[in-house]
């Protein structure tokens, strides 16, 4: 059979829907006040709970940890920048870095087909037993889509890989169009592949909830804030969009005999910012770090004589002699100088009273696996309305930009029709692959 062929098959089949950075604490409270009806009706039949993710908190390693049940040891993926082996050069890792086999690899390997759309960290799209559209940050519709075939009925729907994140920062009348249209397009794209293709697994992820809450989190605690009720009717939007695909999901063969399964989850929880913090220059004020011009525009710009670098959003990577070409620390040193970065990080304070750093992980305990080598020697997680970045522009610790909103680690949410609990998202791979067997 094609892959386009019908009819459909009979046996079980699985539905996800990703919400990209929603929170489990902000869907509790909207269904408790009665504002996203289809995901209560959801949540109730099923299991609805709190779920971890990945340190660091950000999509691509985080949806990379999704779609392959590893770590970034095992599918190499360690942030949005990662360095090149052996330099100070920064690349952005795209599907062609990831190292380990995703559930699809897995389910073609059973003769199964899969539907994706919209899955962050899978650009540009290669080949899978069925279609993948690309998620963030898909640049050209043309490299994005698999099977090829699909491309001019994508473009003649007006399809719509993501907002304009840079006009809709600072323009947020411009945001709620442009996340009403990304949506709609989302809709188009689910019916199109929802029919043609004989699938066994359908993923769909909303990416527009990410942006939403990193430029206008404070709009939805605050209700007498400009944008409250805007940011509530598009999370009722989004609601309408999960109810449409239930629906679909519920008149699927078997899918009221529980034969079936149909889940949620998002890759990260979200909160308001208190202040970004910019490791890069704590590690310069405290004598780790040098440039090499007075102006430095990344990391690439090191100068001679540093210990230690970052990298966004929250990753310490000790200079060492040997691993870097500029490096300066012995590796007979090196343990003495990540506890030396580990107590001087847990003491930073904000406004000379508030702890930054909720806790400092090593490598070795987070990460295993063939790819630990590229991995940070430090992980920063930070308590919440702290956003660690990697910026080397700033002149100060502690500063703001025009997001609101940032990640948190514990606040993800997972849900299962099958009644059936996670609570970390590396093991949520092999919940949809074990309900498909």
């Amino acid at each position: 059979m094609g892959l386009f062929d019908k009819p459909k098959k009979k046996n079980s089949r699985a539905v996800v829907v990703g919400l990209d950075g929603v929170p489990y604490t902000l869907l509790k409270d909207l269904k408790a006040r009665g504002l996203i009806p289809n995901m209560a009706t959801i949540f109730d039949a099923g299991y609805f709970g709190q779920m971890s993710v990945c340190i660091p908190e950000i999509s691509s390693v985080s949806w990379s940890s999704f779609m392959t049940g590893t770590q970034s040891g095992e599918h190499g993926i360690f942030g949005f920048m990662d360095l090149q082996p052996g330099t100070y050069k920064m690349y952005f890792p795209n599907f062609t870095n990831l190292r380990a086999p995703t559930l699809w690899d897995e389910l073609a390997s059973r003769g199964k087909k899969t539907v994706v759309i919209n899955m962050p960290a899978t650009y540009p799209a290669r080949e899978i037993s069925g279609a993948l559209v690309s998620g963030f940050v898909a640049i050209d519709i043309n490299k994005a889509v698999y099977p090829h075939s699909l491309i001019p009925r994508l473009k003649q729907m007006e399809y719509r890989i993501d907002v304009d994140t840079m006009k809709a920062r600072e323009d947020h009348d411009f945001l709620f169009r442009d996340l009403d249209v990304t949506l709609a397009s989302r809709e188009r794209a689910v019916g199109l592949l929802w029919e043609d293709i004989d699938w066994d697994l359908f993923i769909v992820v909303v990416t527009g909830t990410d942006r939403l809450m990193h430029f206008l989190w404070e709009a939805f605690e605050q209700e007498t804030h400009t944008y409250h009720q805007a940011f509530l009717d598009y999370l009722k939007k989004v609601d309408a969009f999960v109810g449409k695909v239930h629906e679909r999901f519920l008149d699927l063969e078997g899918s009221k005999e529980s034969k079936n399964n149909f889940y949620m989850l998002s890759d990260h929880g979200f909160t308001k910012i208190k202040t970004e913090v910019y490791l890069n220059r704590w590690l310069q004020e405290n004598g780790y770090l040098k440039f090499n011009k007075e102006q430095p525009e990344t990391i690439m710009d090191i100068g001679s004589g540093s210990t230690a670098f970052a990298m966004d959003p929250s990753r310490v990577y000790v200079n060492l002699k040997g691993k870097y070409p500029l490096g300066t620390v012995d590796p007979a040193d090196y343990e003495q100088v990540r506890e030396e970065l580990k107590e001087g990080l847990q003491s930073l304070t904000f406004e000379g009273s508030e702890k930054v750093v909720n806790r400092i992980y090593f490598k070795e305990e987070l990460y295993q696996g063939p790819h630990v080598g590229m991995g940070p020697d430090l992980v920063v997680l930070a308590h919440y309305g702290y956003d660690l970045k990697a910026k080397v522009k700033s002149k100060e610790v502690f500063g703001r930009t025009n997001l609101v909103g940032m990640h948190t680690q514990n606040d993800a949410f997972f849900a299962s029709s099958a009644n059936v609990s996670c609570k970390s998202i590396f093991d949520a791979r092999n919940i949809i692959l074990k309900s498909l067997t």
